[in-house]
């Protein structure tokens, strides 16, 4: 999975807009040792610093953001914008508001270029069917049991090492730099989510032992389908989880 920098954002940017947390906070979780550039942002002009990207979503009124991760064929949570369709698919992600929707690029070891797109006359994407965290959690977990057959005939632990640390450690894990007052079953869900998106990106690597041919490739993607829909299911209700009153 890409590194969810639309993820973060959405996470932060709501936890600020609904005052949940503080600008040095919310800028603090949002900076790393890249400079983060955002354009067309409305009512700006060039590039300005992603900070700024916070008053201007408070400006246009914004309330949340939400992190949508499309893929072809499924891009529910998007507004029916060609450009930010474009964008969001080539990207694999973006934080959505109302007003406007955010795509991050990576451009190089230094640099984060942003996008933003205005959504203002363009109609809002449906409602989305967030279902409770801990449905999520279940779906994750069944998909994990229907994978496991196929994990083991990949021979993953074999060519990656990693792989039964990766899958011991699930039952514990947490994800680290959330707003500290993240509900603890979202930060469950999304360290597992974490911990299998990398085994899914082994699993799908044409490693020694792996699948090697056309057929055996397309047999593999099809066995780990539903573990990389759960695992997707489960990055995004985390991140869009609101915490409890």
């Amino acid at each position: 999975m890409h590194e969810l920098l639309a993820g973060r954002f959405a996470v932060w940017a709501t936890a600020w807009l609904t005052g949940r947390t503080s600008t040095d906070a919310a800028l603090d979780a949002l900076s790393d040792d890249r400079a983060h550039q955002v354009t067309g942002l409305p009512g700006t002009s060039g590039a300005v610093p992603l900070g700024w990207a916070l008053t201007g979503l408070r400006g246009l009124g914004e309330r949340r953001v939400r992190l949508v991760l499309p893929v072809p064929g499924d891009v529910r949570g998007l507004p029916r914008e060609p450009r930010l369709t474009a964008l969001a698919l080539e990207a694999g992600q973006a934080a959505v508001g109302d007003r406007v929707a955010l795509v991050p690029e990576s451009a190089g070891p230094e640099v984060v270029s942003w996008t933003a797109v205005d959504l203002e006359g363009v109609p809002p994407a449906p409602p989305p069917v967030e279902g409770s965290l801990r449905a999520v959690s279940g779906a994750l977990d069944l998909a994990v049991g229907d994978a496991a057959r196929t994990l083991a005939r990949l021979d993953l632990a074999r060519w990656h090492p990693e792989v039964p640390a990766l899958l011991s450690g699930l039952a514990g894990a947490r994800a680290p730099g959330l707003p500290p007052d993240t509900d603890p079953v979202a930060l469950s869900v999304l360290a597992r989510a974490q911990r299998l998106s990398r085994v899914l990106d082994l699993a799908m690597a044409d490693s020694p032992g792996g699948a090697v041919t056309q057929g055996q490739a397309a047999a593999r993607d099809d066995a780990l389908r539903p573990l990389a829909d759960a695992v997707r299911e489960a990055t995004v209700a985390a991140h869009n989880a609101l915490p409890r009153p």
